[in-house]
């Protein structure tokens, strides 16, 4: 790590593991999330390319076997610019940055320029593709050693001591596998000797051809092979005793969670646990209202209400914020009672150390009036809200049966202004299979976006490549009515009842 501080900017050299999120390490994601700039590899998934907050600044430099290429000096100048200006710089590297990164001339650039930077590792793509394909790379009886290589130019290698070690992994050949084969041969390799070719890694394209060094070119004749790990060795028999012998239920399957940003990640981390690949595609923007008067005004007079209604972690949020910003704490709320919508508002609000008085059966707003457990006649209700586009049937029910209903607005929900160009890049290539919506606002809003950025036969072939996933009854009723169906619908409206709904859905 540079100790130089002449600049308050940082760069953050990361290794992408082969590139999605389950390879990411922790430290990796909490950069990622906190990223003003991103400067990635051309091999970097969607998936990651989404986990960087909305304004950030993203820039592909990726060199990738017959395109063009970013040269290294722009590459360097980039990253000297941006941490310069002050700016937390991520420069995303497939892999490991120390295996085949070339971060020797970004960190002297780096250097050079007084600039500060940290390097974070990843797992090497030569690690991980073999795991993920069910090779091990050592073995007491088949492989003693093992050597990682890149086939980039494979005239300059040594193969006569290359052919002689136990096993091979071979990054960067896939365009050049005819001359590994030969120099192989030339060597002493026997033509049975085996080979497994590892395309696209830990996606849900991961492709796999196993054979040997006589016929694996007549396997991947035609066939584009670039990104591959080539893995040479007696260790590839061992495939099949090393594959998983129960595959998750959601394995290779890339979910798009269409949550607000902020409120995604605990989705996707549920989905992750069950092997889906998840895509994070914000479909509402939560800010605070247009004003804060009616709410001021409310919490200036609680002691007036009987009981506070939060439906939302959203609401519980921005209520308890607002009460700490006008200078007061949890002893105002010592004479109200508290009623929430749904097992994670009830968890939101214990964050706040308060806990709720009254949950509603079937985690729904409408089951609140019906099962409210005091008399409702000339109650004061202080409902704190979405300030539009929010259900009236609740408010309706409770001014019928005899209460007061107060409601005030204490956010805001909006919809984006576009599809991130990754996410779309994603559904327009038929990546991916399934689609969740946990509210019918998000559906709404998706319809809009989907609308605004895919012509409408696109759009109709994308859907029907697609399991729709609905978190509740209400939010079904908006997707059949936009979207014209729904396949799966949660039987407990929660964020794992979804989950487990789409589990038990793909393991039918």
């Amino acid at each position: 790590m540079n100790d130089q501080n002449t600049c308050q900017g940082k760069v953050y050299l990361l290794g992408a593991g082969v590139g999605n999120l389950d390879s990411l390490t922790l430290k990796g994601d909490r950069l990622l999330q906190a990223a003003e700039v991103l400067i990635y590899d051309a091999l970097i998934s969607d998936e990651l390319l989404t986990r960087v907050p909305v304004n950030c600044l993203k820039l592909e430099v990726g060199k990738r076997g017959g395109k063009a290429s970013t040269p290294q000096t722009e590459i360097n100048r980039l990253l000297v610019t941006y941490c310069s200006q002050g700016k937390q710089v991520v420069r995303l590297k497939s892999g490991d940055p120390f295996i085949f990164g070339r971060v020797r001339e970004e960190v002297e650039a780096l250097q050079k320029a007084g600039c500060n930077f940290e390097i974070i590792a990843g797992i090497s793509s030569a690690l991980a593709a073999p795991l993920l394909a069910g090779i091990p790379l050592t073995d007491k009886y088949l492989s003693r050693c093992f050597t990682v290589l890149s086939a980039h130019q494979p005239e300059n290698l040594d193969w006569e001591a290359l052919a002689k070690i136990d096993t091979l992994v071979i990054l960067m050949g896939g365009r050049n596998l005819g001359k590994i084969v030969a120099y192989l041969l030339q060597n002493g390799r026997s033509p049975s000797h085996p080979i497994a070719i590892i395309r696209n890694a830990g996606s849900s394209q991961q492709q796999i051809w196993r054979g040997n060094l006589a016929n694996i070119q007549e396997q991947t004749q035609a066939i584009s092979l670039s990104p591959c790990i080539m893995v040479i060795g007696a260790v590839v028999n061992l495939q099949e005793m090393f594959q998983s012998s129960h595959a998750l239920p959601l394995d290779k399957k890339t979910i798009l969670v269409t949550r607000a940003a902020e409120q995604s990640s605990y989705f996707a981390g549920l989905l992750l646990e069950h092997g889906g690949m998840v895509l994070e595609m914000p479909a509402l923007e939560i800010t605070p209202p247009s004003s804060w008067q009616e709410l001021d005004s409310a919490i200036a007079s609680l002691d007036t209400f009987h009981w506070l209604i939060l439906t939302s972690s959203n609401a519980v949020h921005y209520f308890c914020k607002r009460l700490e910003t006008l200078g007061k704490d949890l002893r105002s709320l010592g004479g109200i009672k508290i009623a929430v919508v749904g097992k994670k508002t009830a968890k939101t609000l214990r964050e706040y150390h308060l806990i709720p008085d009254f949950i509603p059966p079937n985690f729904v707003a409408d089951s609140l009036a019906e099962n409210f457990p005091d008399r409702l006649p000339g109650l004061k209700i202080l409902f704190p809200r979405v300030e539009t586009g929010g259900r009236e049937i609740l408010v309706q029910e409770l001014n019928v049966k005899g209460a007061n209903v107060v409601e005030v607005p204490a956010y805001q929900s909006g919809c984006p202004d576009r599809i991130d160009p990754y996410v779309l890049k994603a559904l327009q290539s038929r990546s991916v299979q399934i689609i969740t919506f946990a509210s019918a606002k998000t559906v709404q809003n998706c319809d809009r976006l989907f609308k605004q950025s895919l012509h409408s036969q696109e759009l109709e072939e994308i859907l029907a490549s697609c399991c729709l996933a609905s978190i509740g009854p209400q939010t079904s009723k908006t997707c059949l009515d936009l979207f014209g169906r729904v396949d799966v619908e949660a039987k407990e409206y929660t964020l794992e009842g979804l989950t487990k709904a789409i589990v038990e859905y793909f393991s039918a």
